[in-house]
């Protein structure tokens, strides 16, 4: 990749728009294409730091530090939507703390008396939590900032994203069609959000593979609750009976959510694989293509780290 050369990244969910802003911040003309913008996957996102049952482990490990290193920075300024935040991660089996939970600051085992009722095991640290919204809001001005340009556009091909020298495959589950990658599913995962009537800290669940996720993040005015992880399942329609299930089992661990009340419904598709996908080919007519989809949950948490792989792999000859 050469200063000023023209890359067309496709896609504007939240890895598609990150590594758009590392492109022109690196001094490519870039161009961001997209049905969606920002991507309604990336807005349903609750969102916090964690590599959530992704592999290949080592790459992950990587891709997701570096990722905290940059959400560590954009905690400084509040219209980042990210803020470093302290919570609870518990389990009902008394499962151990994941390997990158405990290298995070302030990690500790839970006394019982912190744990809510059901919990046999707990453990506290700090971690970015990030209010998607106003954070994708963030990187639409930053790409901005860097020169780089949003248009909104349906493509039934990934060629049809040109004319340019290299093209950057950030779609999602839309790569399912587009590559096309028959590995690739969708998990159908669902957030409530309701407004805070208090909370500042995070609650979550450690559910391993189970469909049905409990989170509790707090954003200032609003708290997102959660969730759902359906295998195989795209559908965006609201889902009513979920949404109450969500709505009780949260009230059932922070009894003051009874006061709060609904303000909307996120619902989205994580596109999950069993590897996450970040590598380069070459088409016969010459444009270089770098595949960078199949994030699953963690698309958030390795957006950096996968943003700057895309990168060193334009950089190489």
């Amino acid at each position: 990749m050469t200063a000023g050369e023209r890359v067309v990244v496709v896609g504007a969910g939240v890895a598609g728009l990150t590594t758009a802003i590392v492109l022109a911040e690196a001094g490519a003309s870039v161009r961001v294409v997209a049905e969606q913008v920002p991507g309604v996957t990336s807005l349903a996102a609750g969102a916090m730091w964690g590599p959530y049952l992704v592999e290949p482990k080592d790459k992950v490990e990587q891709w997701g530090q570096r990722s905290l290193e940059v959400f560590g920075k954009l905690a400084d300024d509040p219209a980042t939507g990210v803020r470093l935040t302290s919570g609870i991660e518990a389990s009902r089996t008394a499962e151990a703390a994941p390997d990158w939970a405990t290298t995070l600051p302030g990690f500790r085992l839970c006394e019982r008396t912190e744990l809510p009722a059901g919990f046999t095991a707990g453990y506290r640290f700090t971690v970015p939590l990030i209010d998607m919204p106003v954070y994708l809001d963030y990187l639409l001005r930053r790409l901005r900032d860097a020169g780089g340009a949003v248009e909104r556009r349906r493509l039934t091909s990934l060629a049809d994203a040109g004319p340019a020298s290299v093209i950057v495959n950030c779609t999602g589950l839309g790569s399912r069609d587009l590559v096309p990658d028959p590995d690739l599913r969708p998990i159908r995962g669902q957030h409530v959000v309701v407004t805070n009537p208090g909370l500042t800290d995070f609650f979550s669940e450690d559910t391993g593979s189970s469909p049905d996720l409990l989170c509790i993040y707090p954003h200032g005015d609003t708290v997102v609750l959660g969730g759902t992880a359906i295998d195989g399942e795209g559908d965006l329609a609201l889902d009513d009976k979920a949404a109450a299930d969500i709505l009780t089992h949260c009230t059932e661990v922070e009894p003051r959510l009874a006061q709060a009340r609904v303000l909307e419904h996120r619902i989205g598709a994580r596109p999950t694989r069993a590897t996450v996908r970040v590598e380069a080919e070459r088409w016969e007519d010459g444009t270089r293509v770098v595949h960078n989809y199949g994030h699953g949950g963690a698309g958030v948490t390795l957006s950096w780290g996968c943003a700057e792989e895309t990168r060193k792999l334009l950089m190489a000859k």
